[in-house]
């Protein structure tokens, strides 16, 4: 009860003030203890089944094998110091963290792309500038809201369309992985909880991420025959950069964008990049070695001619719709955020390395929803609900 206090709440001190509420004493210190203790029982045990996965010996936990699964992998920063300094911050560093969200869904396979029409959220404008500050996150110098721009109106929308809209993929069950360690660590371990899922015989299988590199060498060497998808919504921010960076009023810049829009919607991804490269030839390309400012036309069109040539062979969005798998990794970027609710602020910084991957294992055993929290301490030793062995 106490180490899930504090994985589901914001802090120690919060845990151990809900815990007074409940009749238990217990101080804040106690509590990070207690947690941190679990947290590493729980990585160790996680780290025990990547080598059993290894060794062909770890068996599927599921009762059948699901018909639909997706892998997406995300990620973040969190704040740490040096440990064994004495109080207060030494040798501050940024950590990534790595998010893995396993899901499987429930869809159908289509005779045809089911949506060959971008949504509607996705072409009115202040929602979109919306979802790219949030995702980029832009500073005030950045591209800005233009005058009206938010206030155009959204396309006007029939009685029927909420009734006629083709289905996407419905999320069953979602359990995670989480972890500072490198991505040479972290697949094996993401490996492992997808075969506990059986995730492997699934009859249709995605692995999404964005851009990053690791992610793309986690899927080739674990997940080799899932569908690799490039999340549509990192797509989205690169294409939008550019078209603001290129387009000379704030018309032109929307009509820009909801041509490459509609046409990586589409699948149509080698016209956008063609137009993407006359671009750059109008404007120039920056020199090897060159520092641009964030906004600097030639560089938000290199980024994206860049992103979109690398994940070109990842973007056949309309075969991915067709066979109902999921197009964007937004269920790991909301997963992020509900680690980072436990994990991340301005005055929190954990002790390297083992402070953050033990309350990280806390907070994905409770962000999980497969009772893994309470079968872990079904089975630790010393639990007083647990068959002991005949001696």
């Amino acid at each position: 009860m106490i180490a899930e206090a504090d994985a589901r709440l914001h802090s120690s001190a919060d845990a151990s003030f809900a815990l007074g509420l409940a009749g238990v004493q217990i101080s804040s210190r106690h509590v990070q203890r207690i947690a941190l203790q679990v947290g590493a029982e729980m990585a160790s045990q996680r780290d025990e089944k990547a080598v059993q996965r290894r060794r062909r010996d770890l068996p599927a936990r599921v009762a059948s094998t699901p018909e639909v699964v997706a892998v997406e992998v995300d990620g973040g920063r969190l704040r740490t110091r040096a440990a064994g300094c004495g109080p207060g911050v030494h040798e501050y560093q940024n950590k990534e963290d790595k998010i893995a969200c396993l899901v499987t869904l429930d869809s159908e396979v289509h005779q045809a792309d089911p949506q060959p029409e971008p949504p509607d959220s996705l072409l009115q404008p202040r929602r979109v500038q919306r979802l790219v500050q949030q995702m980029q996150g832009l500073s005030g110098d950045k591209p800005q809201e233009e005058e009206g721009q938010g206030d155009a109106p959204a396309p006007a929308r029939q009685q029927a369309e909420p009734a006629e809209r083709p289905p996407a993929p419905r999320k069953q069950v979602r359990t995670c992985v989480a972890s500072t360690a490198d991505c040479h660590s972290f697949g094996p371990m993401v490996a492992a909880e997808a075969q506990e899922r059986d995730f492997y015989r699934a009859e249709r299988r995605a692995f999404l991420g964005d851009g990053a590199a690791y992610n793309w060498g986690i899927q080739r060497g674990y997940f080799p025959d899932f569908e690799p998808i490039a999340d549509f919504l990192h797509v989205l921010c690169y294409i939008y950069l550019a078209a603001w960076g290129v387009g000379s009023d704030e018309a032109q810049r929307w009509s820009i964008y909801t041509g490459w829009l509609r046409a990586c919607w589409q699948g149509r991804v080698r016209e956008v990049i063609e137009e993407l490269r006359s671009w750059q030839g109008r404007i120039g390309e920056p020199a090897k070695g060159e520092e641009l400012e964030a906004k600097d036309p030639r560089r938000l069109v290199a980024e994206a001619l860049s992103y979109l040539v690398n994940n070109q062979s990842r973007m056949a969005y309309p075969r991915y719709r067709q066979q109902g798998l999921p197009v964007t990794s937004s269920l790991a970027e909301s997963l992020v955020g509900e680690f980072n609710a436990r994990l991340k602020s301005k005055q929190k910084y954990w002790n390297r390395p083992d402070g953050a991957e033990a309350i990280l294992q806390l907070r994905a055993a409770v962000l999980s929803e497969d009772d893994r929290l309470a079968r872990f301490f079904a089975h630790r030793p010393g639990n007083p609900y647990r068959r002991r062995k005949a001696a």
